[in-house]
C-alpha cells in the first residue's frame, strides 16, 4: 500500500508542478483521501520536496540541446543564446532566493486548505481575465526577453510562496501580463524551475536530520521516478495545449477545486 501510495504522489506532482493548478491543493486532497496523516513520512517535507528533483529532470531532459550552451550542433550565435537564456533565469530566480528564504517559515504556519482554497480561486479568476481580455503578446520568442522582463517575472515567482498560487501559476500569469505569449511565459516557468526546485530540494537534504529506513529510500525512489514520468507526459502536453487554446480551462478548473477543497474541509471535518 505505501508503494502505490508513493506513486500516486508522484503522479500528483508530475501533473500539478508544471500545470498552472497548485500542486499544494491536490496534494492536500491526495493525503486526505489516501489517509496519510501529517506525521506521516509521506507529509514530511523531505519527500515532498526531494521528489521535485524528479519533475525537474524530466524538464532537463525534455530541454537538454535548448538549454546546453555546449552542444557542438550549434552555432556560435545559438550558443551566446543560451548563455544569455540562463543569465536571465538565474536573475530571474533572485528574488525568490532572497523574498523566498525570508518569508518561507511565515507562508509554512499558514499554510491552511482555507488559505490554499482562496488563492485558488483568486487565481483562477485572474487566468480567466486576462484570458478574456483582447491582447496580443508583444514577446514570442524567448531569446528576445530582456532582462529587465525576467526580472520581473521572478518577482511574479515570489508570490508562488504563498500556499495555494502554484509557482507555475504564477510566473505566467506574470509572463503574460509583461506580454509573452503563452508558450514563452509556459516554457521561461518550466527553466525557472530547475535552479528554484534543485535549491529547495537540495537545501532540505542538508538541513535534514531524519536517518529515513532503507523501505523509505525505496518509497522516494518510486515518487521520484513516477514523477519524472509524468512530468514529461503533462509537459509535452501543455505546450501542445497552449499552442493551439488558452489558459481559460485551467482558471475553470482552479475554481471549482478550491470550491472543493473548501466545502471538504468545512462539511466533512
Amino acid at each position: 500500500m505505501n508503494i502505490i501510495k508513493a506513486i500516486i504522489i508522484g503522479i500528483v506532482e508530475g501533473i500539478t508542478e508544471w500545470l498552472p493548478i497548485s500542486s499544494t491543493g491536490h496534494m492536500i486532497l491526495a493525503n486526505e483521501f489516501m489517509g496519510i496523516t501529517e506525521e506521516s513520512f509521506f507529509s514530511s517535507q523531505l519527500f515532498l520536496y526531494v521528489i521535485q528533483l524528479g519533475a525537474i529532470l524530466a524538464i532537463a531532459t525534455l530541454y537538454f540541446k535548448k538549454l546546453n550552451p555546449f552542444s557542438p550542433g550549434k552555432s556560435p550565435a545559438e550558443k551566446r543564446d543560451t548563455w544569455q537564456l540562463w543569465f536571465k533565469v538565474i536573475v530571474a530566480c533572485i528574488p525568490a532566493a532572497v523574498l523566498g528564504l525570508l518569508f518561507n517559515d511565515a507562508m509554512d504556519a499558514v499554510s491552511t486548505p482555507v488559505m490554499v482554497s482562496i488563492m485558488l480561486i483568486i487565481y483562477g479568476v485572474a487566468f480567466i481575465l486576462i484570458e478574456r481580455k483582447k491582447r496580443v503578446a508583444s514577446l514570442t520568442d524567448i531569446n528576445n526577453m530582456t532582462y529587465k522582463t525576467a526580472l520581473f517575472i521572478g518577482l511574479f515567482q515570489v508570490l508562488s510562496i504563498i500556499p495555494g498560487t502554484s509557482r507555475s501559476g504564477s510566473t505566467i500569469l506574470g509572463a503574460m501580463l509583461l506580454g509573452t505569449s503563452r508558450e514563452v511565459a509556459a516554457e521561461f516557468s518550466f527553466f525557472l524551475a530547475i535552479p528554484v526546485m534543485f535549491g529547495v530540494s537540495f537545501l532540505k537534504i542538508i538541513t535534514n536530520e531524519y536517518i529515513m529506513t532503507g523501505s523509505e529510500w525505496l518509497l522516494l525512489a518510486a515518487a521520484m521516478v513516477t514523477a519524472y514520468v509524468v512530468s514529461l507526459i503533462s509537459v509535452k502536453f501543455l505546450m501542445n495545449y497552449v499552442r493551439r487554446h488558452d489558459f481559460e480551462v485551467f482558471g475553470v478548473y482552479r475554481i471549482f477545486l478550491g470550491i472543493a477543497v473548501l466545502l471538504y474541509f468545512f462539511i466533512f471535518k
